[in-house]
């Protein structure tokens, strides 16, 4: 039970696209990812998604909408919804999701982690 310094954390984070997990909570994990461009459309069969962004913005693309995500807001996209995050500078977002999900969802590509690290 510590204090997490989410600037902090992020400053350790150099990769972009590549979540890290800071904290679990009832099968959840809490994780950081800066994103910066384009990540890849996908959804995911079992579980929803929660993007809060810290620092930035990001447009999350659907496939027949988009809605822009500020700093101190956030979204979720619920399971089985085809979605896609792009920013068009540096965002970090945090990431609430149940331990099994998968960043790229339903596809498997260079973006893919299967193992994630920890901040």
């Amino acid at each position: 039970m510590s204090k997490v310094n989410i600037a902090e954390k992020f400053s350790k984070i150099p990769e972009r696209w590549k979540p890290h997990i800071v904290g679990e909570l009832n099968g959840q994990h809490v994780k950081l990812v800066k994103s910066w461009g384009e990540f890849v459309f996908h959804h995911h069969e079992n579980e929803d998604e929660m993007f809060l962004v810290v620092k930035g913005r990001f447009r999350m693309d659907f496939r027949d909408r988009h809605e822009w995500i500020e700093t101190g807001e956030f979204i979720v996209v619920p399971r089985g919804v085809e979605h896609r995050p792009v920013a068009e500078e540096e965002c970090w977002i945090v990431l609430f999701e149940p331990a099994s999900t998968l960043n790229t969802g339903n596809v498997e590509n260079e973006l893919t982690q299967h193992e994630l690290g920890r901040v």
